[in-house]
């Protein structure tokens, strides 16, 4: 499985979640397959869909997915320790470790050589770490969201690419609509 396959297989256990999502093809296949007012597509900051999913889960009830990738972790280290000493029982990150850069050309990373990026938060501090393989992404998932603890997921795929339009609705747009539906919820 690819992560493309890995987002396929979670959006019906997601979708009714707020979601924040990581720069680039993650962004762009989620809103091809599952375009939501609940997902907050990510177009220009790479390695900080975790925090900012964090800072949301802080600051609401509502629980919060943050869909990273292996290399946007890799580039905002400090989130691990900050998720871990910052606990919000809302919220979920989740991993999608594909061992490379998947929106810039599939560069190898670290966390697909040497580097256990489920390591890496445990040692960080973050209490409930999970690593899975994309065939139990969505077991992972649902066990993570019945539990009301927070949880780091570190799913392994293979990594690949499908075809993607680009989003062409305004980032404004997007933050706009995903801020006033959770309003609506958390009223």
């Amino acid at each position: 499985m690819i992560r493309s396959d890995v987002l396929k297989a979670l959006i019906p256990v997601i979708s009714d979640h707020f979601t924040v999502c990581n720069i680039g093809l993650p962004s762009q296949e989620m809103h091809m397959m599952d375009d939501q007012p609940t997902n907050f597509y990510m177009l220009g900051t790479m390695g900080l869909s975790s925090s900012i999913g964090l800072g949301l889960a802080l600051a609401q009830k509502q629980k919060v997915i943050s869909i990273d990738g292996d290399g946007s972790v890799l580039t905002n280290f400090g989130t691990l320790p900050t998720i871990a000493n910052n606990v919000a029982d809302n919220f979920i990150l989740l991993i999608i470790d594909n061992g490379s850069y998947g929106s810039t050309g599939d560069q190898p990373t670290y966390a697909g050589q040497k580097t256990s990026l489920a390591a890496v938060a445990s040692a960080c501090g973050c209490e409930n770490v999970v690593e899975c393989q994309a065939e139990d992404a969505v077991e992972t998932m649902k066990a993570a969201l019945a539990s009301d603890k927070m949880t780091i997921i570190v799913c392994k795929c293979e990594s690949g690419n499908i075809p993607v339009p680009v989003i062409t609705m305004d980032p404004v747009v997007i933050r706009d609509r995903f801020m006033t539906e959770m309003a609506k919820r958390n009223a």
